[in-house]
């Protein structure tokens, strides 16, 4: 793995990491909460589309990767296993998406503006929805932990 491959996975790995920290970090209660009135996403929902637009740049970019990956249902409120389970699947796979795309593989695609606009894409989406999430928590009164808050930005230590 040359120096760039491995700072690209290593950014991955850590956005990873902090989805996996809010995942394992939030209540039961904050998990299934939503501010929705109208049957909209709430954090669960929001941790299962993640992974669902994942998945689905996977079919379009590196179809090979996508398989046995399994879509989430965003409306049924999956279970901490379940999301763990599938986020420890489209980690994998976006990482090794990334890195191939890097090293020119045959068979991948990233975004036509290049990799780190593919990355900067991947990253962007799942700050967006973690900020959805902790706005969620806040709200209905599910806070997570303020060292966990603190670690959300604690880069060089994750």
């Amino acid at each position: 793995m040359t120096n760039q491959s491995a700072e690209l996975a290593t950014a991955w790995d850590t956005n990873c990491t902090i989805n996996r920290l809010i995942l394992d970090t939030v209540s039961d209660e904050g998990l299934h909460a939503t501010l929705s009135t109208r049957g909209g996403r709430g954090v669960s929902g929001e941790l299962a589309h993640m992974h669902n637009l994942r998945l689905a740049h996977l079919e379009k970019r590196a179809k090979d990767l996508a398989e046995g990956i399994v879509k989430l249902d965003t409306t049924a409120k999956p279970s901490r296993s379940m999301l763990r389970k599938a986020f420890r699947q489209s980690d994998a796979a976006i990482r090794t998406l990334l890195t191939d795309v890097l090293a020119e593989a045959p068979k991948r695609r990233g975004f036509k503006r290049g990799i780190f606009t593919t990355l900067s894409y991947f990253i962007a989406h799942e700050a967006h929805h973690r900020g959805r999430i902790l706005l969620t928590l806040k709200v209905s009164k599910h806070t997570l932990d303020r060292n966990v808050q603190m670690q959300i930005w604690g880069w060089d230590q994750l």
